[in-house]
């Protein structure tokens, strides 16, 4: 029975605790949208990953190209120009693997010009959605974009035309 009453006492409490908070949703990916800055960082990223995955094409192709001429000329090999082309296949696929990695990888290329264009853009949207917050009050404003298991939000407590706002930019 005690405990009955302390569940109750809980779940009281909380529902009193939440309902003193404000929150506030915003839509990243519309914000995103909304600011042409992120747009052309966009676009240049795109430019820059076609370019290195070209490059790294083509060291594939060159290792493709280097294993065809090895099988067609296996039965005329001796077994040390054999070695010799094995080691060869072996290295440019070397290669392409480490400027794939160099370049793709987890603290690669792409992953650094990724974070420098759009580190301040969302420096920038934070700092936005801070003051806004500061001067509402809020105590949370979370993406309704992003997988965070909201299922429903009112469109009355999305703020994301005002950090738009905020920032300079108008919505759609």
């Amino acid at each position: 029975m005690k405990k009955k009453l302390l569940f109750v006492c809980l779940f009281a409490f909380m529902a009193i605790a939440a309902s003193a908070q404000k929150i506030a949703l915003i839509d990243m990916d519309y914000i995103l949208k909304n600011i042409p800055s992120y747009e052309r960082a966009n676009e240049q990223l795109n430019q820059v990953s076609k370019k290195w995955q070209a490059e790294v094409d083509a060291i594939n192709a060159q290792s493709q190209t280097l294993y065809k001429n090895y099988q067609n000329e296996v039965v005329f090999l001796s077994q040390e120009q054999k070695q010799k082309r094995q080691d060869a296949i072996v290295a440019k696929e070397k290669e392409a693997s480490e400027l794939k990695k160099k370049y793709f990888g987890p603290e690669g290329e792409l992953f650094k010009k990724r974070e420098s264009l759009m580190a301040p853009i969302q420096d920038e949207i934070y700092n936005a959605v801070k003051e806004i917050s500061d001067f509402r009050g809020y105590s949370l404003v979370l993406d309704r974009a992003s997988n965070s298991g909201i299922i429903f939000g009112s469109p009355k407590i999305d703020i994301s035309n005002e950090v738009l706002s905020k920032l300079g930019y108008t919505g759609q």
